[in-house]
């Protein structure tokens, strides 16, 4: 899942950002809306985290602009004024949900999940592929129920095939979702990840490599 989180006070960006990558999430960061403008008209994000009082170009402009794009992020608009007027227009404008600063960070993470599983067809609350399961609400996953050991970047990358429902998902997508934007294009972070998760899921293999095209299960 990769997440843009727009927030103009830095601090507090960087702060939800290391916690969302600790829940498995890639993140990028931007502190106003031209540059959130910028970012989603290049990156496929999952949600955009949108704070509504942004300097430059107002956070509701922003969802505005979203909106008429046809970005396919949900948008999660964040504001210290919490009225009943307040949320009704941010929703108006085209926000998919509406959480009043201060917040709680699980409230927020939570917030943040139920709004991608709204996105595209919906899916199984626990992701099943043979013995397989993955449930992305409580981050474990196990096979032939032995819990795996699973890095917060093995986790997405399993979680991204599983969802891929058997189609090949290629390492520029893998590379796209899984990763923000200071990944190199070039590296081999993909390939070293998927080896290691292949070792971690253990016998018989599971992951499938269909040359020039990517992966799958």
């Amino acid at each position: 899942m990769r997440v843009l989180i727009v927030e103009d006070h830095e601090e507090l960006a960087q702060t939800v950002a290391v916690g969302l990558r600790r829940e498995g999430m890639a993140v990028d960061v931007v502190l106003d809306g031209v540059a959130a403008l910028d970012r989603t008209s290049v990156n496929h994000y999952d949600v955009v985290v949108l704070d509504r009082d942004l300097p430059g170009l107002h956070g509701d402009e922003v969802c505005r602009a979203l909106a008429g794009s046809g970005h396919p992020a949900r948008v999660l608009m964040l504001t210290a004024a919490g009225t009943i007027d307040d949320r009704v227009t941010g929703l108006g404008i085209g926000a998919d949900d509406y959480l009043p600063k201060p917040f709680a960070f699980a409230e927020l993470v939570a917030r943040i999940r139920a709004l991608t599983r709204r996105s595209g067809q919906a899916l199984p609350t626990v992701l099943v592929h043979s013995d397989l399961r993955l449930d992305p609400a409580t981050r474990i996953a196990t096979r032939d129920g032995r819990r795996l050991p699973l890095s917060p970047k093995e986790f997405a990358v399993l979680e991204l095939l599983m969802t891929a429902g058997g189609a090949v998902v290629s390492a520029e997508q893998l590379l796209e979702r899984c990763w923000d934007e200071f990944a190199d294009p070039f590296t081999q972070t993909v390939k070293v990840t998927v080896s290691r998760l292949r070792r971690k899921l253990g016998d018989p293999p599971l992951i499938e490599t269909v040359p020039q095209a990517g992966y799958r299960l």
